[in-house]
């Protein structure tokens, strides 16, 4: 490999400009029995600096990057300097003096980059987009100074204008713009916006929203537009072409607090032993008119947002929980998907269709499992004998599609999510992993049938679609997942393969090699950081996780918008076959809708961890002083992260840990150059909680000792 890595950079300096992979290997005249070599020597040049990448996939030498002109967005600003991270995930060390008055987010072309011991440094040439100058973060007072600590990546205090000072209180959440002094390099402050207490997880909520620009509200046209589609009736011109499902046994089922009732349900069993399948969702893009002013919010938000004491729904309440809730005892339009599996849950045949539904019953998971399981009440009974017969056939099927999941290597990954109980004024008391019981599983089982059908069919009619994707895990990754596996004393041999292709079934080998020991839940965790991450696109990627080949998002079009433009686009092949018409009218769409939502789910996601960090912080407040056994389930230079049972999450700074000596391996362990004890992902340890900043949702641990489990 040696040799091919000092060919490549030769020909990248003999050359006057950045060159593409196609170019190098012409250059080089690399077989193609050579290309396994060369392709291992220029990921290695890439990891260790010594080559660039632009963003359209051409590579040069770090000393030719006025030439390269590398693209990359500052991730933090501390004192006297900042990192950018180049797009292809190299981060560069820029002075304060060489920001060009860049900040947090911006968009900018470095230049001058040189290769140094402790990596690369550079320049900002250019700002070529700017990030939002309003800012969320806590007002404090310093050395009898106003200051403003923001909730972004500026590692320190920025003074704040005595005027907007004037109104807000120590440790008050606020917004504030971001300016630079006039003929200086000097930021700062001013406040524009005060939400209260910096102490209160509720108040943080309502900062976080700001933050990330989620909008809250609806504009007026908005409104209006969705009380006009809500307050119309379903007439018999809605009716003309629709397929009449309303004598089926229908039901939905959901949480107990669910408003939204996007997804209804009916199965049945034939003599033959094979199932007819119905996922019901709610004909949403009926409702809603292509390119008008709802369709255009709905559009921006992208997807519901979910905190511990609210919804920021995608679309406004009267349609939402309105006219397009499958409620009970309710004529509701519906888009169908009509599948027919045989008795080994094999999907034989499959067709959607626009229908209209009259929900039996109001469904709630914990009464379903609780027919399930035997233990539910005569009244319980009574409620759900409308639709039983086919709640035990959806019972039967999801364990036969969930057997079939298992073959093929899907990646049943523990839930991380965390529940929260908050008391009658918002503050959270108790926080707990949310558990999925025998019928969530169940609904999702049956919709991951019904979105891989939708898939298949647009695959297949080759019309333009938005595909959910989820590709391979970066070869990278996976290296340090198998150190991880081999550091907790599991067999890591599955995820060596020789052709670097790690499929699904290898994860699911570890899954079942860590079942029921103490590192389970950290195992889990690491899997899900190794993978990929799940985007929108329009091309039929395949799904990994799943282990799908096709696969989409059609189930939820209430909270999300893809499935929403799903749901347009399989409309209008429902009229037309003229893949001419339907490629001249979605193709567009499509590609925007896919970036548009892959962009506003990462927003959303971000989101919603702020403000689960917050109500955790909120509740150990609590609780300091109290010693818990956890697991470690990270590890940095500085300290190691510890996560507890009940899903919170809190730091041990090393130098806690008396009578000792950690360093950091630079991989995943603190070692202690006195003893040698290693403490890495997984180990066991005791640890009090010392403190807990609701703010920025940090929440301090101290060493107690390890434990034993």
């Amino acid at each position: 490999m040696k040799t091919t890595k000092e060919r490549i950079l030769r020909c990248l300096e003999i050359s006057s400009q950045s060159l593409p992979v196609r170019s190098i290997l012409k250059k080089m005249d690399v077989r193609p029995e050579g290309k396994k070599d060369f392709f291992a020597a220029l990921n290695s040049l890439k990891t260790e600096g010594k080559i660039l990448v632009t963003q359209k996939g051409r590579y040069y030498l770090p000393q030719k990057a006025d030439t390269a002109q590398a693209e990359a967005t500052i991730i933090s600003l501390s004192r006297g300097f900042a990192f950018a991270r180049m797009d292809n995930g190299t981060d560069v060390f820029i002075h304060a003096d060489k920001l060009n008055n860049a900040f947090v987010g911006d968009r900018v072309v470095l230049g001058n980059l040189q290769q140094g011991i402790k990596g690369l440094s550079g320049e900002v040439r250019s700002v070529t987009e700017k990030s939002s100058r309003l800012v969320t973060g806590t007002f404090r007072t310093e050395a009898g100074r106003p200051a403003f600590l923001p909730d972004i990546a500026v590692r320190y205090s920025l003074p704040v204008t005595r005027e907007s000072a004037l109104k807000a209180k120590e440790n008050d959440k606020v917004q504030a713009e971001i300016h630079r002094i006039p003929h200086s390099s000097v930021m700062q402050a001013e406040i524009v916006k005060i939400y209260g207490k910096a102490g209160s997880a509720k108040i943080c909520a309502d900062a976080i929203l700001d933050e990330y620009g989620i909008v809250s509200g609806f504009s007026k046209e908005a409104l209006d537009e969705a009380q006009e589609a809500a307050s119309r009736k379903i007439t018999p011109e809605d009716l003309n072409g629709r397929v009449d499902l309303r004598s089926l046994p229908v039901c939905t089922i959901d949480d107990a607090s669910a408003k939204d009732l996007d997804d209804a349900i009916s199965v049945i069993k034939t003599e033959d032993g094979s199932f007819h399948l119905g996922v019901h969702i709610a004909d949403v893009s009926h409702y809603i008119a292509p390119g008008g002013t709802l369709d255009m919010e709905a559009r921006s938000r992208g997807t519901s947002v979910y905190f511990a004491d609210r919804v920021v729904p995608m679309l406004p309440e009267s349609l939402s929980n309105g006219v397009c809730s499958l409620n009970a005892g309710e004529e509701k339009l519906t888009f169908s998907a009509l599948i027919e599996l045989d008795a080994e849950g094999n999907m034989s045949s499959y067709k959607f269709r626009k229908s209209v539904i009259c929900s039996k019953v109001r469904g709630v998971y914990s009464e379903v499992n609780s027919l399930f399981d035997g233990t539910a009440e005569e009244d319980m009974r009574q409620k759900y004998s409308p639709v039983i017969d086919s709640l035990h056939a959806a019972r039967e099927l999801s364990l036969i599609l969930k057997k079939r999941f298992a073959e093929n290597g899907v990646v049943d990954l523990e839930s991380t999510e965390p529940e929260f109980t908050l008391n009658e004024d918002g503050v959270c008391i108790d926080v707990h992993p949310r558990k999925s019981g025998e019928a969530e599983q169940m609904i999702e089982a049956l919709m991951i049938t019904a979105n891989s059908a939708a898939a298949k069919l647009a695959k297949t009619s080759e019309i333009p679609f938005i595909y959910r994707v989820h590709e391979r895990p970066d070869p990278e990754r996976v290296k340090t997942l198998i150190q991880l596996i081999d550091a907790v004393g599991l067999n890591s041999q599955p995820l060596k393969h020789h052709d670097g292709k790690i499929a699904p079934k290898d994860f699911e080998n570890i899954l079942e090699q860590a079942k029921g020991k103490p590192v389970q839940k950290v195992v889990s965790h690491q899997l899900l950081r190794t993978m990929a991450k799940a985007r929108y696109d329009v091309e039929p990627l395949g799904h990994f996780g799943l282990a799908l080949a096709d696969y989409c998002h059609f189930t939820s079009p209430i909270r999300r918008y893809p499935d929403t433009s799903i749901h347009r686009i399989l409309s209008a092949m429902l009229e037309t076959k003229d893949k001419t018409d339907l490629q001249k009218r979605f193709a567009d769409f499509a590609a925007e809708a896919a970036k548009m939502s892959s962009d506003a789910e990462i927003r959303a996601m971000s989101a919603e961890r702020s403000a689960e960090d917050c109500y955790m912080a909120e509740y150990m407040t609590q609780h300091i002083g109290e010693t818990y056994d956890g697991v470690v389930s990270g590890v940095t230079q500085h300290g190691i992260f510890i996560g507890l049972e009940n899903s919170v999450e809190g730091f041990v700074p090393v130098e806690s840990i008396p009578d000792s000596d950690y360093r950091f391996d630079g991989v995943l362990s603190q070692v202690d150059a006195r003893t040698g004890n290693r403490i890495t992902i997984g180990t066991p340890m005791r640890v009090q909680a010392v403190g807990a900043d609701v703010a920025s949702g940090k929440i301090d641990f101290t060493y107690v000792g390890e434990t034993q489990k």
